[in-house]
């Protein structure tokens, strides 16, 4: 599967960067910003995002909640405001289109993903009513099912090496070079792992037949070094029994 796609519609150009800086550390792919309805609908058709942010205050006849209308008239698809005009009228406005998320600038990265995740994960459940997102992925004994698009992957357990955490994402780290990427936390994805598995950090887990070297840093696997964190080298220490 492909990261989620977010299209950002701003016109004061140091937010727009600075918004997309940050959605970009948060593990998502972001579209150039655009500044206005049209070339909002023109990234729209050419790109065809998962997900919009529109600044409601827009230079020219249009702004961002005749874009959103659009949007939701022709491509159904998530959209949140932002603003940092609050006054009654606009939310008024705003609250015609039930968005999922209204962000009153200044937000910071923690409301920013939140509200993405949400907006997300209620407009998975509206076109998906009878089915859980995590079904998408499927565990048959002994190997992962990896949904992209209509096709489900197949990933052995005993074939991955590592697996990495990319804050929204999990990178999986396989024998032949392939890295697979699924939408969950690295918590999440976790439980589902077989015994021989251990987390060595906050953002890797490795699977112990693999590891090759150890010192109190890092691990090598498959010439990689692969960092341990201070929150979890003692168990590591006493898993593969080293005292």
């Amino acid at each position: 599967m492909g990261k989620v796609k977010i299209q950002v519609v701003e016109d004061e150009i140091v937010i727009a960067d600075n918004i997309c800086g940050i959605l970009e550390k948060l593990g998502y792919e972001v579209l150039e910003p655009v500044i206005n309805y049209s070339e909002a609908i023109e990234q729209l058709e050419e790109e065809r995002p998962d997900l919009s942010l529109l600044d409601i205050q827009l230079a020219g006849s249009k702004d961002g909640i005749d874009l959103a209308w659009k949007i939701k008239e022709d491509y159904d698809i998530p959209f949140i405001f932002l603003t940092s005009n609050a006054d009654p009228r606009t939310v008024g406005r705003a609250k015609e289109l039930s968005p999922p998320a209204y962000l009153v600038k200044p937000f910071n990265k923690d409301d920013l993903y939140t509200s993405i995740e949400m907006a997300l994960h209620n407009y998975g459940a509206r076109i998906n009513p009878k089915r859980e997102q995590a079904e998408d992925n499927v565990i048959i004994k002994d190997s992962f099912f990896i949904k992209d698009k209509n096709l489900y992957h197949k990933v052995k357990f005993s074939d991955i090496l590592f697996i990495k955490s990319e804050h929204v994402y999990v990178e999986l780290y396989t024998q032949s070079g392939k890295k697979h990427l699924i939408r969950t936390t690295m918590n999440d994805f976790v439980e589902s792992l077989p015994k021989n598995f251990f987390r060595t950090h906050r953002s890797y887990t490795i699977n112990l037949n693999y590891l090759d070297t150890i010192n109190s840093r890092y691990v090598i696997i498959s010439n990689l070094e692969i960092p341990i964190g201070k929150n979890y080298r003692d168990d590591l220490m006493q898993q593969i029994s080293i005292r």
